[in-house]
């Protein structure tokens, strides 16, 4: 009934080497953007100065290869960068509305199951600054 079916994520079995565009370990004559480039490099929890994510299915390290979104994302979907070990996809904005000096963290999990199936969902932290500084600054 399922095609196929693909390990489950685990830290200990996470992939963190770093590659060239393509997943391939040998340099590719071809120039890609720097954005390109930094997509297929691991870089550690250290290096995204960022945290654990939890998602429905489990629960994952905060290294791992990120993309910017500087360029067109069609580039990366013809290098195969989302491919059939990735397990999830996350998807991290930080939104400032100025009419209400407030800052949105939203985080969206995609995770995609080894039955190839995927589950998405969403995480909003508002973070509302004047609340935050009356709390420091105003002593009565």
């Amino acid at each position: 009934m399922i095609p196929n079916y693909y390990d489950e994520y685990s830290g200990s079995t996470e992939e963190i080497s770093s590659f060239y565009p393509g997943w391939t370990t040998n340099e590719t004559l071809k120039n890609y953007s720097s954005s390109i480039k930094q997509a297929f490099i691991y870089q550690t929890s250290e290096q995204l100065d960022t945290y654990i994510y939890i998602g429905e299915y489990a629960t994952y390290r905060s290294g791992g290869y990120v993309y910017e979104f500087r360029d067109s994302l069609s580039q990366l979907h013809q290098l195969g960068w989302i491919d059939r070990q990735t397990r999830a996809v996350i998807i991290q904005m930080n939104l400032y509305n100025s009419s209400t000096p407030i800052f949105t963290s939203l985080s969206i999990i995609i995770e995609i199951l080894p039955s190839s199936g995927i589950y998405p969902s969403v995480r909003f932290d508002p973070l509302d600054f004047d609340s935050k500084y009356s709390i420091f600054f105003h002593q009565n």
